[in-house]
């Protein structure tokens, strides 16, 4: 008899942790098979799980725990204008890269999909349970961050924080772009305070805050106090502040920021 049929689950906290820009590829599916695992209902090994949803061979994973883990799809078009050294290259790079930062934090380099299943455990990114019923998965609810677990190089410690920011701020940001553009008609500038904004955009000042930050910090706007630049992070909730807009900027440079990827 067929066992019951499971919708794959995703961590909730994969993409702001930023893991899927150091691990090898196969630390997305694997997430995503250990997370089906962690909810109620299944109990045993994501072998198991394997069998069940895929008879045993999931293409997405490399086929099954013992597929060799990569960096990037083996079927995929290469992009040589992006990465003109070649795939080879780009991969042996980044495993360079990887196995440097494993063995500097003490930690061995996974091979396969199966070992890197153990260094989640290792981790703490997943705990496995042995019970009377069979063996239990789960997930924190709030993933340790790469950075914490890893010495990661300046540059990608950066991008990372840039994209938890970025996912933070997002749909802030969202919220207020509406309200100057569908309420506002995409004013050049207006006089306003952040306890405005909050009540006009059905956000908290301290939102409000963050998405006028972020729209400083990506050049889309300007925040001043008479006719002097002031720091939108430190604008008391009732204070009066001119908000000046670039919109050419606005449209020219950004993109949704809630969408989630490696160019977010």
């Amino acid at each position: 008899m067929p066992g019951p049929r499971r919708d794959l689950a995703m961590h909730n906290d994969w993409w702001a942790s930023g893991w899927d820009h150091v691990l090898p590829r196969q630390g997305f599916p694997l997430t995503m098979l250990i997370g089906t695992a962690s909810q109620p209902g299944f109990t045993g090994s994501l072998d198991d799980l394997l069998r069940e949803i895929f008879d045993g061979h999931w293409d997405m994973i490399g086929g099954d725990l013992d597929g060799a883990l990569t960096f990037s799809w083996p079927d995929e078009e290469w992009d040589y204008e992006d990465v003109p050294e070649g795939r080879e290259a780009n991969e042996a790079n980044r495993w360079e890269m990887f196995g440097a930062m494993l063995t500097a934090a003490g930690y061995p380099v996974p091979q396969t999909v199966r070992d890197l299943s153990e260094l989640y455990l290792t981790w703490g990114l997943a705990s496995r349970e042995e019970t009377p019923d069979g063996t239990r998965w789960s997930m924190p609810a709030a993933l340790p961050l790469p950075g914490d677990l890893l010495p990661l190089d300046a540059d990608l410690a950066k991008r990372l924080d840039r994209i938890r920011w970025t996912l933070r701020t997002g749909p802030l940001v969202d919220g207020l772009i509406n309200h100057l553009v569908d309420d506002l008609g995409e004013p050049q500038e207006i006089l306003t305070s952040l306890d405005r904004l909050a009540a006009a955009t059905s956000q908290d000042t301290n939102d409000v805050r963050l998405a006028l930050a972020e729209l400083v910090e990506a050049g889309d706007a300007q925040v001043q106090r008479g006719q002097e630049p002031a720091d939108a992070e430190r604008l008391e909730a009732h204070q009066r502040f001119r908000l000046i807009m670039n919109w050419d900027h606005f449209h020219e440079h950004r993109v949704q920021l809630s969408i989630k990827g490696d160019d977010t």
